[in-house]
């Protein structure tokens, strides 16, 4: 019995013991633990000196769009000035230099082309928004506004793959063209409304956008596209070599829906009355758009081939003979 007592007695004190031992390690485990600091409020100082900075950082980051849409407006702007004044001095110099800008600026340092992207996007009704793209829809509302007036002035003077290729035709040889004969090419010129129309139905039925890279060769300008795209890019390329402006007359939907606004043109190219014989101007136009006596609004780009011939004194019809008339009734 006195062992068991004493069993007891030691059991009690052990248990006795951890008591004591944990409830003076507990207030030593949580001194080791630091109370986290308790939050502060904000003073008016403080939520005055948050504001101006966050004012500042908006101020900056819209100086700085401000600054880069200004850049972008003024060297668009300065561009279609230059197409527009070359076009009415009739200076093929000037176009020249505008066609080597349009390649240059609007191509390999923007890559800011009309595209079939931009149809697809005003039938969904999603356009950027204006405080972001000025420079989008100052290109665009030109385009347009230019169509009306004159016709697919934006194909001949303005777009860069155009005027890549019309660069590309004055320094290939002509021994190397191939004109598709008369007939074949009025039934070539199609091609394009329908290349418009399949693109335009694939998009209302799949919405996928991404068709364009097959469809426009406009992606080269971001040197940016897949091992098939450069070889379709290739084989185009080198046919324009042998068809001038092969892309531009039979396969370019951006060219096509222009050409279809180009029936509301206001101010079209005049004709003489000489031009119904004369095919001088039918065989210098190197798109395909004069028939006979009949300018093909849809197809014509204002090149100025044409027009520059008509005040040729010295060799349009229309002119010399005139000058004939002249001289036979000052002899009289």
């Amino acid at each position: 019995m006195a062992h068991t007592s004493s069993r007891r007695v030691v059991a009690l004190g052990l248990l006795a013991l951890l008591l004591l031992t944990g409830s003076a390690a507990e207030p030593q485990s949580v001194a080791a633990q630091p109370a986290p600091p308790e939050a502060q409020p904000l003073s008016l100082d403080d939520l005055g000196a948050l504001d101006a900075l966050l004012e500042e950082d908006t101020e900056q980051a819209v100086s700085e769009l401000d600054s880069g849409a200004i850049v972008d407006v003024t060297a668009l702007g300065l561009i279609l000035a230059l197409a527009v004044f070359s076009f009415v001095r009739k200076s093929d110099r000037l176009k020249v230099v505008s066609l080597v800008l349009s390649v240059a600026y609007l191509g390999f340092v923007k890559a800011s082309l009309v595209s079939v992207v931009d149809v697809f996007g005003a039938l969904r009704w999603s356009l950027p928004a204006f405080q972001d793209g000025q420079a989008y829809y100052l290109l665009v509302v030109f385009t347009l506004v230019s169509a009306v007036l004159w016709g697919r002035f934006y194909c001949g003077r303005i777009c860069a793959f155009g005027a890549l290729t019309q660069l590309l035709d004055r320094v290939v040889p002509a021994r190397f063209r191939v004109e598709p004969s008369a007939s074949l090419d009025r039934r070539l010129v199609y091609l394009k409304y329908v290349v418009l129309g399949v693109a335009v139905l694939y998009f209302l039925a799949s919405g996928d956008t991404l068709v364009y890279r097959y469809i426009e060769p406009f992606w080269m300008f971001t040197l940016n596209g897949n091992a098939i795209m450069w070889t379709l890019l290739a084989i185009l390329l080198t046919a324009t070599v042998f068809v001038r402006n092969l892309y531009c007359r039979y396969l370019c939907s951006v060219g096509a829906g222009l050409g279809l606004l180009s029936n509301l043109t206001l101010f079209r190219i005049k004709r003489w009355d000489a031009c119904r014989t004369c095919k001088l101007c039918e065989k210098t136009c190197e798109w395909g758009a004069i028939d006979g006596p009949r300018i093909l609004v849809s197809e014509c780009v204002r090149c100025d081939d044409c027009e520059r011939l008509y005040a040729d004194q010295d060799r349009c019809p229309h002119w010399l003979i005139q000058k004939r008339a002249a001289a036979r009734a000052a002899k009289l």
